[in-house]
């Protein structure tokens, strides 16, 4: 019996779908647009037809997994569910007045952010715990009582219990919980501690009430995917891409939400990761532009960068990700005119339906994909390998409206469009390389998406670099990289204690703490075909005294002596200096978190070769005027990608066409295919970077 793995990364514009057989190595690939109105109808019917049309066994897959943004969209777009919180008396407001920090601070205009909780469904109950987890004042149960009443009244869907110092002493929170649950069965409910049982009141709850705010979302999503799936005769529990770069259980996402932010952009980062292994390219850029969005990830020395708070919709949540940066920059963004008859593009989608004016769907406002057809750089004629027809004159008329409006011809209206855009995601790569002291010039640029290896080269030129990496399946490469997710769950707690010996017993309960933890996490996520033993990994987050921010250091063991303290803090002196420039051995160290990451790896399938059959007769496919910034309209050959030969080489100006992406290749540039299927982009043309 064959083995079949199935990654579906569900995007703004498409559904990318992935099937490969483990044991024959052979790929299997397919788009369908996003059914934004049930996204899980668009997924279920993907899967079907991916494995229906090439004739796979519907019992024969060992492991399915979801990459999905609909936690994210339904913050960003103010979707979640009406949502309530009960807290310690006087903490209602934690929530607005946050860190006093506005986004923007000469701009008075700014809104604040809308709560994930309103004011008035805020209630407060009697109870207080101190920092060491002494109890101040017990928690008085008829103020829950009411609490539930008033909240049952609001009909909210959620409620998220929050008190103060709960990090240190769970049990408020816990008999709360127990109490709320005999009153209210059937209410969506979480606790700040199990959420993040961390210190800093304004994040924890923040963190717990978001998560709250999504539970019924997140549940009727994964009940009707989970459901599903089983309908589709597959036998095992599917996965869902978690923001850390990890697969869980659907039933550990119904609890916990918010760690599926940028659940679909971290699919290609993880495939990024191992194509850095396979071509031993350790420093890469990882460049994903989609319908919707845009999303770069710093991968360095072949370890993607990670941080442990996101904002979203305004709100900080505390969990453990990739460091993914979204923009609102990808095919279907909207171009528009401001009030000072200025040209902008995005960050309004067309997204799928009704997607952008060439698509023929109904949409008729001008968009970075119409801007692209009147340019030449996108084929006039169909995508998705012919499956989906193109319309360049609904395109053009859209261009036309757009350029009447700002005066100017449609060729200078669409090139304004790309050249907006392109500045725009400019700005995103800064975000995660000059912005984070990294120079963007010593990294290759990995595009992908649908739309990527469209804009790479210019993207890249203009940031000082000098090489654009395509993958062979670049607007799948988010899907293929879900296959190669392992299991993956990550635990912490605060204790905050100087790191001194007297201490040595607090720290390791706390450890001994999380190891339970994580072994009861990891019994309720089952186990997958081809799932290893679990390892693991012990991590602490350390500050000098009275600091306000921690480095996290790795520990080689799950307990701490008096000699592996020393060198722990040792090894945080010399950190500390690499990363700040300088050090203070003479200031007393503090241990704030305690963390824990649970993998279960996998064996993934291997990559898929290149055929390398191509004949040059075979691969010019057509030739079309195409636009570029530095030449006007150039007479250039179109080429199918899969007919290239291995160790293929030309120079731009190319249009390399193929089923799910187009690789601009400008003028003055080299393009290279290697033994494997990968593009190779070299520019010589590349500008200076300013920092």
């Amino acid at each position: 019996m064959s083995k079949i793995f199935v990654g579906i990364d569900t995007g703004g514009t498409f559904t990318d779908l992935v099937a490969a057989d483990l044991d024959s190595g052979h790929y299997h690939y397919h788009k369908v647009p996003t059914t934004t109105g049930d996204p899980a109808r668009g997924i279920l019917e993907g899967i079907a037809e991916v494995l229906d049309q090439n004739q796979l066994p519907r019992q024969d897959v060992a492991f399915l997994v979801l990459g999905t943004t609909l936690a994210t969209n339904a913050v960003l777009e103010g979707k979640w569910a009406a949502t309530g919180v009960i807290t310690t008396a006087g903490f209602r407001d934690v929530l607005e007045l946050a860190r006093q920090r506005r986004p923007y601070y000469f701009n008075l205009d700014i809104p604040k952010p809308m709560p994930p909780a309103a004011r008035d469904c805020r209630l407060e109950v009697t109870e207080r715990v101190a920092q060491d987890g002494a109890v101040v004042t017990p928690l008085v149960e008829d103020d829950v009582r009411r609490a539930v009443e008033v909240l049952k009244a609001k009909k909210v869907e959620a409620v998220a219990i929050c008190f103060m110092h709960a990090y240190a002493n769970a049990d408020h929170e816990e008999r709360a919980r127990a109490l709320v649950k005999s009153l209210w069965p059937e209410i969506y409910l979480c606790t700040s501690n199990e959420v993040l049982g961390e210190f800093r009141e304004f994040e924890r709850f923040s963190t717990a009430a978001v998560n709250a705010s999504l539970m019924p979302i997140m549940d009727r999503y994964m009940e009707r995917f989970e459901a599903g799936v089983k309908a589709l005769g597959v036998r095992d529990t599917p996965r869902v891409m978690q923001s850390n770069g990890g697969a869980v259980s659907p039933g550990a996402v119904r609890k916990m939400p918010v760690n599926t932010f940028f659940s679909g952009p971290a699919g290609g980062v993880i495939g990024s990761v191992g194509l850095s292994r396979q071509l031993k390219a350790p420093n890469l850029i990882t460049f994903d532009m989609g319908g919707t969005s845009t999303d770069v990830c710093l991968i360095r020395d072949g370890e993607p960068a990670k941080k442990s708070e996101r904002q979203m919709g305004g709100f900080p949540v505390r969990t453990r990700t990739l460091d993914i940066h979204t923009i609102g920059a990808g095919g279907g963004s909207i171009a528009w005119i401001d009030a000072g008859g200025l040209l902008k593009v995005g960050p309004q989608s067309a997204g799928a339906y009704p997607g952008p004016a060439a698509y023929g769907r109904g949409g008729t406002k001008a968009t970075v994909t119409d801007a692209n057809v009147v340019l030449g750089r996108l084929s006039p004629k169909s995508l998705l390998g012919g499956r989906m027809a193109m319309h360049p004159e609904k395109a053009r008329a859209a261009i036309d409206e757009l350029a009447k409006s700002l005066g100017v011809d449609a060729i200078k209206a669409a090139a304004g469009v790309i050249e907006i855009i392109n500045v725009n995601m400019m700005g995103a790569v800064r975000v995660i390389s000059v912005e984070q002291g990294e120079d963007p010039r010593d990294f290759t640029l990995v595009a992908f998406g649908g739309a990527g290896p469209l804009h790479a080269a210019d993207v890249a030129r203009n940031m000082g670099m000098k090489r654009v990496l395509v993958p062979p399946r670049p607007g799948l490469l988010s899907a293929i990289g879900l296959l190669h997710a392992d299991v993956r769950g990550d635990f912490s707690l605060t204790r905050l204690l100087r790191a001194e010996a007297k201490n040595l017993k607090a720290f390791n309960a706390g450890f001994a703490d999380l190891k339970k933890r994580g072994a009861e996490w990891l019994r309720g996520e089952g186990k997958n075909e081809g799932e290893r033993k679990a390892q693991f990994d012990w991590f602490v987050d350390l500050r000098y005294f009275c600091q306000n921010f921690e480095l996290i250091m790795p520990l080689t063991q799950e307990r701490l002596s008096a000699p592996s303290l020393a060198r722990l803090t040792a090894a945080f002196h010399k950190r500390h200096k690499a990363f700040y420039g300088y050090d203070m051995p003479a200031q007393p160290v503090e241990i704030v978190n305690l963390r824990l990451v649970v993998t279960a790896a996998r064996k993934a399938p291997a990559a898929a070769k290149a055929s390398g059959k191509g004949q040059l007769k075979q691969m010019v496919m057509d030739r079309r005027r195409v636009w570029f910034a530095d030449t006007g309209f150039v007479a250039t050959p179109v080429y199918q990608r899969e007919l290239l030969p291995v160790n293929w080489r030309a120079s731009g100006p190319a249009i390399i066409e193929q089923m799910d992406a187009t690789t601009v290749v400008p003028p003055k540039a080299r393009v290279h295919n290697d033994a494997v299927g990968y593009l190779h982009l070299t520019l010589g043309d590349a500008k200076a970077v300013k920092k």
